[in-house]
């Protein structure tokens, strides 16, 4: 196991702040496998790169021998964590949190080591305790303490509702800590305070309290807001390599060392030789090309991430459609299909609805030619080429299973 000041070292790396940092090091220097954990909500079915920059700390510490545990917060996420809301976050249902709780374990092995990774649910311990135990827990914490977080603070202030099962949430994360023992959570900027509650609860049920590790929230692709599947301007760690590659790409040459920080696993000093080179004229488009295919290789292996490196230079360089593009043969039911549905189908739009504001942004285009017509429809037996904006191509050949092809 590496040294204590070893290990603070790389841990300090992107960190907004460890709380307390004296306290990390007493607990490194005892030599035993401390207990990692960090939650997540299963609030959609997909992990981005956002969620990934947790992740990549979580590996870190795998990688200096402490255990890790990656808890989905399946109790939690009926819920709905309201850090950050300016109003009641719906709760999802039963069946929504189960779906997408079985997704993100099979994505976190993309990033964590399977033998040395503790899968956990937080509906282990909170769907066995009663209401009494909950009434327990609740006074464990003051309505006053409650209102000194931020986003609980500006709703009281302007009037806003806040529901009370709100105040259950950092109650139930804290409580998590307590059931798991842990020695150090992880969580993002926004979840601070929730982090805190679990380091107060553990001294009120005789634990010593937890170290908090807060990492940065990741910029999307915009540069400018959180990393949000719902803004659009996100990396799926389940993205196609083309399109992963392409994304990255896309960012700012400012926002590229920012994602070099957070998502790299290189190390500080060679991405300093890195920094280096651009200011004394590297283009910084080559630098960029570094980053995007050690992600593609990360989540799609090497042979894909050379792949899409060449398909992007063929597309952006020559504006030219890649030389191995292969027809994909998409069966539907009659004689022809709508072309949001197609783009849906081809896997060019995440669902009808994006397809739709694709087409309305003028981004998709059939052989060569730009659709504005939503209601466009593509007959069976006919083959096209699809691109949407200037990265995604497919040919596509509709199939008809009941063969009536016109």
């Amino acid at each position: 196991m590496e040294s204590v000041a070893e290990q603070l070292a790389e841990l300090r790396r992107g960190a907004e702040e460890i709380l307390i940092e004296s306290e990390l090091a007493e607990r490194l220097a005892e030599g035993r496998p401390l207990r990692i954990k960090a939650g997540f909500d299963p609030t959609a079915p997909d992990l981005h790169l956002g969620h990934t920059v947790l992740l990549n700390k979580m590996r870190r510490f795998q990688e200096f021998g402490h255990e890790v545990i990656f808890l989905i917060g399946d109790f939690t996420g009926m819920i709905g964590d309201p850090s950050g809301k300016s109003a009641t976050r719906p709760p999802l249902t039963r069946e929504e949190v189960e779906a997408n709780a079985k997704t993100y374990a099979e994505q976190v092995y993309k990033i964590l080591d399977p033998e040395r990774t503790r899968l956990e649910m937080n509906s282990r311990w909170m769907s066995k305790m009663d209401a009494v135990g909950l009434i327990e827990l609740a006074a464990k914490y003051t309505v006053a303490r409650m209102l000194e977080r931020d986003d609980f603070k500006k709703r009281f202030e302007s009037g806003r509702p806040i529901s009370i099962h709100e105040f259950l949430y950092p109650l139930v994360q804290g409580y998590d800590s307590v059931a798991l023992r842990a020695d150090v959570e992880l969580g993002g900027t926004d979840q601070k305070f929730n982090l805190l509650v679990g380091r107060h609860l553990q001294q009120s049920f005789g634990q010593k309290p937890q170290i908090v590790l807060t990492m940065p929230l990741l910029e999307g692709l915009d540069g400018v807001n959180k990393m949000s599947k719902s803004l659009g301007n996100y990396v799926g760690i389940t993205d196609p390599p083309d399109e992963m590659f392409g994304k990255l790409m896309s960012i700012s040459d400012e926002l590229m060392w920012r994602y070099f920080d957070l998502l790299s696993f290189r190390s500080l000093e060679e991405i300093e030789r890195l920094r280096v080179d651009v200011r004394e004229g590297r283009n910084p488009r080559d630098v960029k090309v570094l980053l995007a295919k050690e992600i593609v290789e990360r989540f799609h292996g090497a042979e894909s991430a050379e792949r899409a490196h060449r398909r992007f230079d063929e597309v952006h360089r020559n504006r030219a459609v890649p030389d191995d593009l292969e027809i994909e043969k998409i069966v539907i039911d009659g004689g022809e299909l709508g072309i949001a549905h197609v783009l849906k189908r081809a896997g060019l739009a995440s669902s009808t609805s994006e397809a739709f504001r694709l087409i309305d942004q003028g981004a998709v285009r059939l052989d060569g030619e730009r659709v504005g017509d939503r209601a466009l429809s593509v007959r069976a037996g006919e083959t096209h080429l699809y691109q949407v904006g200037k990265r995604r191509f497919a040919r596509i050949e509709l199939v008809s299973a009941s063969g009536d092809q016109r």
